[in-house]
Formats: structure tokens, sequence, C-alpha cells
């Protein structure tokens, strides 16, 4: 087997280096998957909430030690990478408890001859290729419902969140679920391949909208369940009868928490002009501090970038809106010195010729456009590939309702931004993805109805 390098981006380390999978390794146990679906499936559900509430307890015991594996494998700042796992806690919580009426047998029709009833079997096995920026949330968006439906999965996590997945891998394990039903894949892409090319009901991905694509051509002559988690370009308006030191307090937040590396993050903002030098003050005020530093140091607010070759799109993305118009208003480059650090970066003067407000920055980088109205401000959120977030800060619920009920976004959010709620579907338009996670229909998404026509002699 060949060996996969865990590298700190914080400072260039060594972590450590793990047996990587291959593709004999892959067929191998997605066949063991296979053989023990059966089994678990027929488990009663009380049985596998046990196991579930069980990890819940174990993930909550070792919080501390798993958020400071995540901070130096993905550079989280340790605070945020606490959050995450309470957060983590908390969607756990809420499949435990929707997972019984969730998937329930109903009966839809009954009279003296003739019965109707839906059940809800699970997918089956079930491929879930996970992403580095929440691997807590993004992996257990999947893994715990489809294991709670029954399913067996087949877990890849990011090559960069490696370390944390073997810790979900280990601590499921040890809480009852058994090994051949959530079974854990190392290495990097070529592993992800190898896994796509197994027998499986269901593919769960969350990444990049173009290896999205590929997975879509890929899998979509073999009719099994598809769901893609994808990016975004997330835009916010802010309207002349917004408060502009609350909206930008709120929307530096949105913009640079995880340092920019959130499919949900804010990455575009529309400022009404009436405003718009008001709000950029107090924004630039903002995000000038941010603590930027050691993510293990308490009070670290903007960490490295996890992937290097992200360093050079943010570069470029700064140089073409420079080049066109746009102005530098803080940072703008790399920070020197070990490991990969890029500057909190504001733009001013943005507008869509540049690939600031068309392409995913996924950093800490962010343009700033001024709009004359409400009107201009729909039709530039809506002048985009993707369909992940949208949000409006304005006094009026009305009017925000108005605007964002004509924004094409899976989510939006009147006077917030990058939030999430077990409790909603999260799901996207475009090249965001397809399929939903989260809610009580991200739990349904790991079964398929059955109909029952059930007559009387």
């Amino acid at each position: 087997m060949t060996a996969l390098t865990i590298t700190n981006p914080a400072d260039g380390s060594k972590l450590a280096e793990l047996p990587s999978d291959d593709a004999a390794s892959v067929a191998a146990k997605a066949a063991r998957a296979r053989a023990a679906q059966p089994a678990w499936a027929a488990t009663p559900l009380a049985d596998r909430i046990a196991c579930i509430a069980r990890f819940r307890g174990a993930v909550a015991s070792e919080l501390e030690a798993l958020a400071k594996t995540l901070t130096q494998e993905v550079g989280k700042p340790l605070s945020q990478s606490r959050n995450e796992l309470n957060g983590f806690l908390a969607r756990i919580d809420f499949f435990l408890a929707q997972v019984a009426a969730s998937t329930a047998a109903e009966t839809v029709f009954s009279d003296a001859s003739m019965t109707e009833r839906i059940d809800h079997d699970p997918l089956g096995v079930v491929a879930n290729i996970s992403a580095w920026n929440y691997p807590y949330f993004v992996g257990g968006n999947v893994f715990v419902p489809a294991l709670l439906t029954g399913n067996a999965v087949l877990y890849k996590p990011s090559e960069f969140a490696a370390l944390t997945g073997l810790h979900i891998d280990r601590l499921l394990h040890a809480a009852g679920i058994p090994t051949d039903v959530f079974i854990t894949f190392v290495g990097a892409g070529e592993v992800g391949a190898a896994l796509l090319a197994q027998k499986v009901d269901g593919v769960f991905f969350t990444g990049s909208a173009a290896t999205g694509a590929k997975i879509a051509a890929q899998m979509g002559a073999r009719m099994v369940r598809l769901q893609l988690e994808l990016g975004g370009k997330d835009p916010t308006y802010v309207a002349d009868d917004a408060d502009p030191k609350v909206a930008a307090e709120s929307l530096a937040d949105g913009a640079m928490y995880n340092t920019g590396q959130s499919c949900c993050s804010v990455e575009r903002i529309y400022v009404h002009e009436k405003l718009h030098d008001a709000f950029v003050e107090h924004f630039l005020a903002t995000v000038r501090g941010f603590k930027v530093g050691d993510p293990m140091a308490e009070g670290t607010y903007i960490g490295p970038i996890t992937r290097p070759p992200q360093m050079a799109v943010l570069a470029s993305q700064v140089e073409d809106a420079v080049a066109k118009g746009a102005q530098l208003r803080t940072g703008g480059k790399r920070i020197e010195g070990a490991g990969s650090w890029f500057e909190p970066t504001v733009l001013t003067h943005a507008d869509h010729t540049m690939a600031l407000m068309q392409d995913e920055s996924f950093g800490p980088v962010i343009g700033i456009q001024k709009v004359a109205s409400d009107d201009e401000a729909l039709a530039l959120m809506n002048d985009t590939r993707y369909g992940l977030t949208a949000g409006m800060f304005t006094k009026s619920e009305e009017r925000a309702r108005r605007l964002l009920g004509r924004v094409n976004a899976g989510s939006v959010y009147w006077n917030c931004c990058d939030r999430v709620s077990p409790r909603l579907p999260w799901s996207g338009h475009g090249e965001s993805g397809v399929g939903v996670t989260l809610s009580t229909y991200g739990i349904q998404a790991f079964t398929r109805p059955r109909a029952w026509h059930l007559r009387s002699p």
C-alpha cells in the first residue's frame, strides 16, 4: 500500500503518515459492507439509536482532544473546532429525536377491503465522500442518519482530514456499530474513484462543483441515489434602512469565519449607495480586528489556508479585481513564512466582470459592490451559476420576504448569515448541488419508499 502524509497547514510540519487504501482493499471492504448490511437493517431501530447515542457520548467526552486534532490537520482555529464539535452534538440529538417518526410506516388509506401503506426501507450500501472544512458537520449529516436508518456506510474522509475521519471510525465502532457496517477509507482522489466503481446504492459527496459534475456524469447511468453538496458564491444585500454597523459586524464574521473556507461563507456583498461608505468603514474596522495567528492559541480567529493550491486562486482573484478597477482596502497577499497563510482581504468597487464576484473564493477574501436599488441587488444576486445561500439586511421583514423569495438559493437569511440548522433542509440550486441533507427530509434521503397494497381476503 502507498502512504498518505498528513501535514499541518499552519507550519508545514508532518503530522502523520497513514497507509492508504488501493483498488483491491476498496473492493474487499465494499464486499464486506454489502454482506453485513442486511443484518444491520434487521437490527431494531432502538438498538441502532442506542449505538449512535453512545457515539455521541464518546464525542462529548473526548471533545477537547478531537478539537485539537481537527485544528492541527486543517488549521481551523481551536475555538472554532470546539464550536463545530458542539454543533455536531446538537445535530446528533436532532437525528436521534426525529428518526423514528421520520421513518415510521404510514397508513395513508384504509377501508373494509383495502389498506394502503408506505414503509421506509434503507437504501442499502452508501458511499460517503466527505469534506475537510467541516468534517464532523458534513460527514455527520450523512453517516449518522444513514446508520440510523439501517444502511452500511463506506466512508472516505478528505485526505486533509483523515486523522479526524479515523477518530470518527474508532468512536463509532466502540459505540457498537459493527466494523463491516461503517468502513473508513484512507487516501486521496484515486481512492474516491475506486470507491465510486463499487456496487453502491447511494453516493453522497461534498466538495467542489467540478468534481461533483464528474461524479454525476459517472454515476448517472447506474441509477443510484446521488446527492451532491457543492460550492456557493453566497450573496448578501444590505438595504438602505439597515443598521450599517450591525450588518457589517455580522457579515465580516460570515465572510471570514473558518478563514472563509465554508461553502456558505458570505462571498459577495451588495450595499445600497445611501449607506455604502458607513458600512465599509465598519466592515474594515471589524476585519482589521480579527486576530491572525497560531490556530492552537486561544483568541485566534483567522488560521491558515488548508489546501496550499488555493493560495494561487485567492491571489489571482485579487490581481484580476484590482486590474479591473477594484480598490484593495486591506490585505491582498500571502503572509510570508511557514505554512499557507493569506491576509484577510477586502475589496470595494467590485463588479461582475471580476472573478472575485463570480467564482468561489473559499478563503478570507470578499468583494463589496455599491447598488442603487433592491431590483439591482436582486439581479446581481441571481447573476451566478450557484445557488446555495443568500441574505438581506433590512428592518422590514416584508421587504426581505419579497426580495429573498425571488433569489435562487436553497437557504435565505434575514438579518443573519452563514447559519445552518439541523431542523431545516440544506440544499442548493444550480451548481450548488442536488439533494437534501438535514431536517426530516435529510433522514428520509437515506431510505426508499415501499408502497403496500393490502387487500383483505
